[in-house]
């Protein structure tokens, strides 16, 4: 049996966080050698926070990811972010498809899966989310939903080194809510599933985080789960003790 991917712990701070922001960042990283025995550690601050975050961490066990970027390289796309320029500000990473650009936004399944390729050309790991809605779940549509987002947001030939997934479903994040472990176990038992039937061997080592609500009181529960190679953290990312608590929990 292959042994189970290394977890990833990966705070998305969304749109919070100025230049004094670097102090919690300081604290993270103070902690972050003994923790990383552990897991790899990854924050993913705002645009503006990129390069300043990546030259502090430089040297660090701690990774720096971006929230999203343009499906192009560059061009006169005003306001917007390229993979390449995450990459030249010093990120490692790249969420794309979170649920609250789908809603926000309006991002199509296709439009998630053109910024993950734009993270492979920009040699970026492109941190793909999906999950479904509260009327999707109370309609019984979990799955169906789960397979339509892997099946049209995921890009072809991807590797361990270039891909992993966050199962958040949407009426968990930022509610306090979080499905039962059971809950959990299914969804992510399924996409390590699809996975495998598309990539083979690659899918079967590719990390599978869990999004939702994740705090200290619930992370150790539901990074046992079967499947679950790690978290992408929402608010609990912004405080270090909160962000470090949950990488402790992690086996």
């Amino acid at each position: 049996m292959a042994s189970a991917p290394r977890p990833l712990i990966a705070g998305n701070w969304k749109m919070n966080g100025l230049q004094r922001s670097a102090a919690e960042l300081s604290r993270i990283i103070a902690e972050a050698r003994e923790v990383a025995a552990r897991a790899d550690l990854m924050v993913c601050p705002p645009a503006t926070l990129i390069a300043s975050f990546a030259a502090l961490a430089r040297g660090t066990p701690i990774l720096i990811g971006g929230q999203d970027c343009h499906a192009e390289a560059a061009g006169a796309f005003t306001g917007d972010v390229s993979a390449e320029m995450l990459k030249d500000a010093g990120a490692s990473a790249v969420i794309v498809g979170h649920s609250e650009r789908r809603t926000l936004h309006k991002e199509t399944d296709a439009q998630v899966r053109a910024k993950a390729l734009a993270a492979r050309r920009a040699g970026l790991v492109a941190i793909v989310c999906i999950g479904e809605t509260e009327e999707e779940r109370d309609g019984g549509q979990t799955i169906a939903v789960v397979r339509r987002q892997l099946d049209g947001s995921l890009p072809d030939g991807a590797g361990t080194d270039t891909l992993v997934i966050a199962y958040e479903p949407v009426w968990a994040i930022g509610s306090g809510r979080t499905p039962t472990a059971k809950d959990v176990a299914e969804v992510h038992g399924f996409i390590r599933q699809r996975l495998g039937a598309r990539y083979g061997a690659a899918g079967q080592g590719m990390r599978i985080l869990y999004g939702g609500s994740v705090k200290p009181s619930n992370a150790a529960e539901l990074l046992r789960v079967e499947n679950v190679d790690g978290a992408l953290v929402g608010g609990a990312s912004l405080k270090a003790d909160d962000f470090l608590a949950i990488a402790r929990a992690c086996r």
